[in-house]
């Protein structure tokens, strides 16, 4: 399981936009980027203009750090949506928010996904009533995700919880059915792309794979 264990804000910086990797903090003044961050290292100020290849790779590089995949697992599900019929960066999406961890962190029962991976790492996350620890289990439609009975007084959930609740409940009601009170979850269909609301352009990533 791949998990980004550096610094994160530096990420953001890199990347020149929010990835949401901290949870709370980045939707507080002390983020990087509410901060005017600055790309880091020696020459971030004056870094040359990315030729075609680099704005691809670019894009490439932000998706695996806001999904939290090392290359070869972000390869693997590109490998997926590409033998699919269809628009493959669309369903690249629709893969990448299927996963376990994804639809925990957007059920709001963690922080962020980096905490979603702890949780689903750690045994304490169930998928129709038996445990799943893999943090890339694609769910399938009908599926219900729950927290063991033994880890609801977490207070890390707890936590999330609320904090969803205080800023109005969460954004993927299109495709997931969010019980808080007993903290499971259904997952009604793969989202579509609209309902996402991503931020990346899966162009430039299916370009960059086909290059």
């Amino acid at each position: 399981m791949a998990r980004i264990t550096g610094a994160k804000c530096r990420l953001c910086r890199r990347e020149k936009i929010k990835l949401f990797l901290k949870g709370d903090r980045c939707y507080t003044g002390k983020c990087a980027i509410e901060k005017g961050g600055i790309i880091p290292g020696q020459h971030g100020k004056k870094m040359s203009k990315l030729s075609e290849y680099g704005i691809r790779l670019r894009e490439k590089q932000r998706a695996k750090r806001i999904y939290g995949m090392n290359e070869g697992q972000f390869r693997r599900f590109y490998g997926i949506a590409a033998r699919k019929k269809g628009v493959t960066g669309e369903y690249l999406l629709k893969l990448l928010e299927s996963r376990l961890d994804s639809v925990v962190y957007r059920a709001g029962l963690a922080a962020s996904r980096d905490a979603a991976k702890i949780l689903v790492l750690h045994g304490h996350v169930q998928v129709n009533g038996k445990f799943v620890n893999i943090a890339s289990y694609v769910l399938e439609p009908g599926d219900v995700i729950s927290i063991r009975e033994k880890s609801k007084g977490m207070k890390a959930i707890k936590m999330s919880v609320d904090r969803i609740k205080e800023r109005g409940g969460i954004t993927s009601g299109a495709w997931l059915d969010v019980d808080f009170d007993n903290l499971k979850v259904t997952f009604k269909k793969m989202p579509e792309e609209a309902e996402i609301g991503s931020i990346l352009n899966k162009q430039l990533i299916v370009e960059f794979y086909n290059r």
